[in-house]
């Protein structure tokens, strides 16, 4: 198995769905980030610039979903992935994207996969 970063849970407010009085109010969406980086764990000698910076990933996660409304969260995710691969230095990235939207659901959600 690969060496893996995973940030998980974090909260993104979005103003997202199909309904235009839906994407009226934010939403928080809660994701679940799990990435391979470029560089296995060992040999990194405590260094942060060694390896990729979670924090910085998360920061740039909200700020790409607060850029602009969406209809879809697959669209969302989709950018997400996109901007994690070509802005870190991730080899691979999965995504969960949890919304709390029905009534009698936990959630609903949606889970995808990305490589360079």
């Amino acid at each position: 198995m690969k060496d893996r970063i995973i940030i998980k849970g974090l909260e993104v407010p979005v103003y997202i769905g199909v309904p235009d009085e839906e994407r009226e109010n934010p939403q928080i969406l809660k994701l679940h980030l799990e990435f391979v980086p470029h560089n296995d764990f060992s040999g990194l000698d405590d260094a942060i610039e060694k390896t990729v910076n979670y924090y910085d990933v998360s920061q740039r996660v909200k700020q790409l979903a607060a850029e602009r409304p969406r209809k879809l969260i697959e669209t969302l995710g989709d950018e997400i992935c996109s901007m994690i691969l070509s802005e870190f230095q991730i080899s691979e990235v999965q995504l969960e994207v949890e919304k709390f939207i029905l009534p009698d659901t936990d959630f609903v959600g949606l889970r995808m996969q990305r490589k360079v």
